[in-house]
């Protein structure tokens, strides 16, 4: 997180285009003394320091921290990454003035590297279809990566922010169906790289995070998609989460419990004729 916060000082025109940046402690255990005493330290640049009322998750978290600012343009960061370009802020203020799709753009999605290798991070890619799309520099998308984007506050207040019921993964997914449904654009764009302290060879979720990704991947593709949809990722994403815990059948069978649960508990809210075929022709893979 300090090296973020110097790198963040450093970038061009950082003091002229950041209205504030917001630093929340989502209840970690790690030692904050250093951030704090940085930003204590950092006068005028408009640094704000929280803590949440506990380990409020992925979406909440979110919505903890958009809540305390209230500039137009958020950029949502991971805090174990730097951000490559300097220029970065520049362009992406220029990404959202210079309208280049038919549909107001919502969020630009940066390219992530890895912080060691600089190899680009596959699965904070915004397209599934990784060998058709990793050269451009530049597409419309249907989803994005949510510890490396920028997004209007605007839309959000429009269509409502993080799902309040995501603790852990898909969130993205859900509010960016949300943005499609309301005529707007997602894209992808390299003019802002972020340096991702990943390792390459990946963080593997423990179960319970596995298992939350799947019951949530499957409640998305309920709430938004044509039914089918909602069955083929129950189903896929059930292979794949006994794959990756080496078929742990105990959590196996809670999952499907919970999957099979949600056309009984979650309502419908399918996403309009007009964005189904914004994700067609986008080429987004809708059935897992």
């Amino acid at each position: 997180m300090l090296e973020l916060l110097k790198n963040i000082i450093q970038l061009d025109r950082a003091m002229d285009l950041l209205e504030e940046v917001i630093v929340v402690n989502n209840d970690s255990s790690d030692d904050y003394t250093a951030v704090k005493e940085y930003i204590a330290a950092s006068t005028p640049f408009p640094f704000y320091y929280f803590d949440a009322p506990g380990n409020l998750g992925v979406s909440r978290g979110r919505n903890y921290a958009l809540a305390k600012g209230k500039a137009p343009i958020c950029i949502m960061l991971d805090d174990d990454a730097v951000m490559q370009n300097k220029d970065c802020l520049v362009k992406l203020a220029q990404a959202f003035e210079q309208q280049s799709t038919e549909r107001p753009i919502a969020v630009v999605s940066f390219k992530v590297l890895y912080y060691d290798t600089l190899q680009m991070q596959v699965n904070a890619f915004p397209h599934k279809n990784f060998d058709d799309y990793h050269t451009k520099n530049y597409f419309e998308t249907y989803y994005y990566a949510g510890g490396a984007h920028a997004i209007r506050r605007s839309v959000m207040q429009a269509v409502g922010g993080y799902p309040e019921d995501f603790f852990y993964g898909m969130e993205e997914y859900d509010l960016g169906y949300r943005l499609l449904d309301a005529g707007y654009a997602i894209v992808y764009s390299d003019a802002a790289v972020m340096l991702h302290k990943e390792s390459p060879l990946g963080r593997k979720p423990k179960k319970e995070k596995l298992l939350e990704m799947w019951y949530n991947k499957s409640k998305v593709a309920w709430r938004y998609l044509p039914k089918r949809y909602f069955y083929s990722t129950a189903i896929m994403w059930s292979f794949n989460f006994l794959k990756e815990t080496g078929f742990n059948i105990r959590l196996f069978l809670k999952g499907w419990r919970m999957v099979a649960g949600i056309p009984r508990n979650e309502q419908r809210k399918a996403i309009n004729a007009e964005a189904l075929l914004y994700l067609r022709n986008v080429k987004a893979r809708l059935w897992y």
